[in-house]
């Protein structure tokens, strides 16, 4: 079972939004058309690490980095990664890894009961959701005991919004709809269940607006700046990260497909503020998963 290890005083950031996207055996976590379409949106033909490499790679540039997969084995018709295996591999590098697990919250009970083993057996420390590539609308009734299982655990649950990169290009967009990651799709599930933290991933594009907005009026709402280079934060987003949201912003990648490395160098041509960075960076993340108050 996951325990964490980390050394805040050893590292230097918490990545916040790093994906496995390959198992041991080389089995891809979404279909081939997929791969291909989100590798030309990002103008990356990289490697895909497995979750030893994650942490090597991690380590040695003194980071810690949550990992995870996308179960979306209903809308895609694809097996998943195992989120078990994740968070075991995960716990022979504690002390750089935070595992978080992902259900399909379209197989109802099924992930109710593979959430609660996730978090009581393997020791997960949060949840990931992408409502557009799962084909859900997490604001539906029907989602509300997922909710409430993960608010009354204890842990986190982040949520890609706005646009995405997977299925970009293809016909249709490989009938994936981004509407269902809109933020304020959001907005009841803070309302209703207000001790679950919800962490809003990939703010940027049409949605970063509202998704600052719900920011300043629901406290257990978060945001991660993964997804995008850091020259492409509008500045309303700087705004917020600068003064009202400075301690509910946290550093995110979307590596491999967005290095931590590029983030950090563009980072600095933008207009956040120095004294803001290193919340940002890991105090706010060290605080959300509980590593430090």
């Amino acid at each position: 079972m996951y325990q964490p290890a980390i050394d805040l005083d050893a590292i230097t950031a918490i990545d916040m939004h790093v994906h496995i996207e390959v198992d041991d055996h080389g089995h891809a976590s979404l279909p081939e058309p997929l791969v291909a379409a989100v590798s030309t949106y990002f103008r990356t033909d990289g490697p895909r690490p497995a979750v030893g490499a994650v942490a090597q790679y991690y380590r040695e540039r003194d980071m810690a980095a949550v990992v995870f997969t996308v179960d979306a084995r209903t809308q895609l018709k694809h097996r998943p990664l195992s989120s078990t295996d994740i968070a075991r591999a995960a716990a022979e590098h504690a002390d750089v890894l935070i595992p978080f697990g992902s259900v399909d919250p379209r197989t109802g009970e099924a992930a109710l009961e593979l959430a609660a083993r996730l978090i009581e057996q393997e020791g997960v420390r949060g949840f990931k959701f992408h409502p557009t590539v799962q084909g859900f609308d997490p604001s539906h009734d029907e989602y509300a005991p997922l909710w409430g299982l993960i608010e009354r655990a204890g842990v986190p649950a982040i949520f890609h919004t706005g646009q995405t990169g997977i299925g970009a290009g293809t016909p249709g967009g490989y009938g994936l709809r981004l509407g269902l990651s809109n933020p304020m799709l959001l907005d009841p599930v803070a309302a209703d269940f207000p001790d679950l933290q919800i962490v809003m991933a990939s703010p940027v594009g049409a949605l970063a607006g509202r998704g600052a907005v719900g920011g300043t009026h629901k406290h257990n709402t978060w945001i991660d700046l993964s997804g995008w280079s850091p020259k492409y934060f509008p500045a309303e987003l700087v705004r917020y990260a600068n003064s009202v949201l400075k301690r509910r912003v946290l550093f995110g990648t979307d590596y491999p497909l967005l290095t931590p490395d590029r983030w950090l160098r563009d980072v600095a041509a933008t207009d956040l503020k120095p004294d803001v960075l290193p919340g940002i960076l890991k105090d706010n993340a060290a605080r959300l998963l509980g590593f430090a108050r």
